[in-house]
């Protein structure tokens, strides 16, 4: 069985590296998430990566079944299901209303009604080598959209020059994963596999070197980071401490004054009573 016998022993090595890579990629945006819970807020997080993962890997489980023999490949997906879906549904339930509703939508677009249909159509019109051929272009277009899914926390680096939402780990496992992938499908003259890591490998690199170029770079304002709703209260926090230290300027100022009219008028008082005291016989 290619990828799973030692017949095939360079194929195996790959695919369990493959595998220990893959779940590492998996894992790296825990730190991420545990803000999340910490914070009770997503923070301008967007879901359509996580949605889109989950997604892909559940074709990938699909195709590997219809293909046989690819049983190192049934496993990582399988893990990536549970994993994504973990991170969905710790979305779903921090994000704002609109938020909660776009990624039900998606889910249901996505997840439900486009893996339905491609479940349903080549089960009915594909059969055979066919089947398989046709789910690995599908499996290979989707690979492809998870790789470019990171395009907008690329482009959100460059122009906030902050790293801040692209953790260095995530970058550094995904790129060692299309190596070893790439190696995988060669392998097993799986093209499916192969050609897609060839631009994760690409964007991987890209990441790295954006998180080296602007690891130091200062932090631009939290308004360009947060979403509207919370950056609309921080400004409005700010008005009423603008508001509130206007006063307390206002009022020292005329407390200070007061003091100072008070002790003119005991100096003034002092020398009448004085004079007013009447003389000792």
């Amino acid at each position: 069985m290619a990828g799973l016998s030692l017949d095939h022993p360079w194929a195996f090595t790959f695919g369990i590296l493959g595998n220990i890579i893959s779940f590492m990629v998996y894992l790296a945006p825990l730190p991420t998430f545990y803000r999340v819970c910490r914070r009770k807020s997503t923070e301008g997080f967007h879901s359509v990566p996580y949605v889109v993962a989950l997604f892909s890997a559940t074709l990938w489980i699909f195709y590997a079944f219809v293909k046989t023999n690819a049983g190192l490949l049934i496993t990582i997906n399988a893990v990536g299901c549970v994993i994504e879906t973990a991170y969905v549904l710790v979305y779903f339930t921090y994000a704002p209303k609109a938020a909660k509703m776009f990624t039900a939508k998606l889910v249901l677009l996505v997840n439900v009604g486009m893996f339905g249909l491609i479940l349903l159509l080549t089960l009915l019109f594909a059969k055979g080598a066919k089947r398989v051929e046709v789910l690995g272009w599908i499996c290979m277009s989707f690979s492809v959209s998870v790789f470019v899914a990171p395009l907008s926390i690329i482009r959100l680096v460059i122009r906030t020059k902050s790293v801040e939402f692209m953790p260095f780990t995530l970058s550094f496992f995904l790129t060692w994963s299309a190596v070893v992938w790439f190696g995988y499908g060669l392998l097993t003259k799986d093209l499916y596999v192969a050609l897609p890591n060839v631009l994760g490998f690409i964007f991987g690199v890209l990441q790295m070197v954006l998180y080296v170029a602007y690891r130091n770079q200062e932090k631009t304002m939290v308004e360009q980071k947060l979403p509207e709703h919370i950056a609309s209260k921080l400004g409005t926090a700010e008005k009423v401490l603008e508001i509130y230290a206007i006063g307390v300027e206002e009022k020292v100022p005329n407390r200070v004054q007061e003091e100072q009219d008070e002790d003119k008028q005991g100096m003034a008082a002092a020398p009448m009573e004085k004079t007013m005291k009447p003389a000792e016989v």
